[in-house]
């Protein structure tokens, strides 16, 4: 199944991604938890060492190199190297006659780690993110002892170095599998599968496939698809594949198919959104014109025998759903409206007068505001036909000025208000974008963003 909206994250937005999660892996290790220590060390023949340590403190631990990379078909992997960590705590030790204590200083260097993380999704759709391998390596550790008896501490510094290399090893893979689970996971389950846009309608983003790993980004095919809220039916059409250009200049791209703008056609016609009704109230002060019989009278001219100086509306509806196309140059659609002519009768009643089609070429101007996909219409000039009438027959192209006049100055503003609330992109919890580039390629619309992340 083609996707109809894909996000891709290349790998500015991966580094920047990493950046991210690097700083909170920093905090979460430097409050790592060490236990006491203690044992014994043979000295030659001579005898045994006991030692013990304790209040182990971690004062800091520093990532100052690493580097995240997608690894293709597979998943990502954090490679940190030349780590560096600082301790202290507490030691006594006891050697035959001899018993001593102080404070201690432990140095630990050329910290390597290396992460592969594999990426999933559930089943309503959301990504998961788990840890399929960690291995840390610890090239060197130091202990630096207060006191005065630096011979004895020369017996069993290189058995306590070792201890200390092993549990650190061990406690770095642990951190890093619970962040990862408490910190990463629960953040990447904050991608809204679903968000609700009215009362009418909403949009599934939920995800139609794994995410994808390639050599230069990270691909989520999701499923982009309006419905209405009210009653779920199957799309008739399927979305086409997604040409994507290599452009990599943004942090993450946006692919809206033309199915995922024409599912919102189906879902909002479905709902009975499509229903507008223009009456005298709406026409601005400035048309120079009321809405009543009067006005109709110079195109039909037995309208003002029928119902003299009375007032009007018109009901318009699409008896099918609107289909857009996008191409290099845009986006662009021909909806067929239907325009139902009624008088106002004294008791408030209808009487229909005509109907007539309205065939109108329109295009659509689309940004990015935050987070919210918006739009703004633009129309050319109607064209007109009668498909029924109650008041006999007329030339209906003489009252076309008329009509692209009543139809511009109020329908166009309603559905451009619209537009202007805008439908929200699929983003993670507290992920701001800037920098935004909007292109059109062939049956899809390409949006490219900078990303910014507020920490809490």
């Amino acid at each position: 199944t083609n996707p109809g909206f894909v996000v891709r994250i290349t790998q500015a937005g991966l580094d920047y991604a990493h950046q991210q999660g690097i700083a909170i892996l920093e905090k979460e290790l430097a409050q790592l938890k060490l236990p006491d220590i203690s044992g014994d060390s043979r000295v030659g023949r001579v005898g045994k060492v006991h030692y013990e340590f304790s209040r182990l403190r971690l004062r800091d631990f520093h990532l100052p190199y690493s580097r995240i990379t997608p690894i293709s078909n597979v998943g990502l992997q954090v490679s940190i190297s030349n780590a560096f960590a600082e301790l202290d705590g507490d030691w006594r030790v006891k050697f035959l006659f001899v018993r001593d204590h102080g404070s201690f200083d432990l140095k630990v260097e050329n910290v390597y780690i290396k992460i592969s993380l594999r990426l999933g999704s559930d089943a309503t759709g959301k990504p998961t993110v788990s840890t399929s391998e960690c291995s840390a390596r610890i090239s060197k550790v130091r202990v630096l002892f207060s006191g005065k008896l630096g011979w004895l501490y020369n017996l069993f510094h290189r058995a306590i170095e070792s201890r200390f290399r092993k549990i650190l090893e061990d406690k770095v893979c642990d951190i890093v599998d619970k962040s990862v689970q408490n910190e990463l996971q629960t953040y990447v389950q904050t991608l809204p599968v679903t968000a609700r846009i009215d009362a009418k309608t909403g949009i599934d983003y939920s995800l139609v496939a794994p995410p994808r790993a390639t050599a230069q980004s990270l691909d989520a095919d999701l499923k982009g698809e309006f419905y209405s809220l009210a009653h779920r039916s199957t799309v008739p059409f399927s979305p086409l594949p997604l040409a994507f250009p290599s452009d990599h200049d943004r942090m993450v791209y946006f692919g809206a198919s033309d199915y995922f703008f024409n599912t919102a056609g189906i879902a909002y016609h479905e709902a009975g959104a499509l229903v507008f009704e223009i009456t005298e109230g709406m026409i601005p002060k400035d048309a120079g014109f009321s809405l009543d019989t009067s006005i109709f009278s110079a195109f039909i001219p037995q309208l003002e025998e029928m119902y003299p100086n009375m007032p009007m509306k018109f009901r318009l509806s699409t008896s099918t759903a609107p289909f857009l196309t996008i191409g290099p140059e845009g986006i662009s659609l021909k909806p067929i409206v239907d325009a139902q002519a009624y008088v106002i009768l004294p008791d408030s009643s209808l009487a229909p007068l005509f109907l007539l089609s309205l065939v109108r070429n329109v295009s659509a101007v689309i940004n990015v505001r935050s987070g919210r996909i918006v739009g703004n219409l633009d129309v050319g000039r109607i064209r007109l036909s009668l498909k029924d009438s109650a008041v006999g027959t007329f030339q209906v192209r003489t009252m076309q000025s008329l009509m692209n006049i009543l139809t511009s100055s109020t329908l166009l503003p309603r559905l451009n208000a619209r537009l202007d609330e805008g439908f929200p992109l699929p983003l993670l919890d507290r992920i701001q974008l800037s920098n935004i580039l909007v292109r059109f390629y062939q049956n899809f619309l390409l949006l490219g963003a900078d990303v910014h992340f507020q920490p809490r």
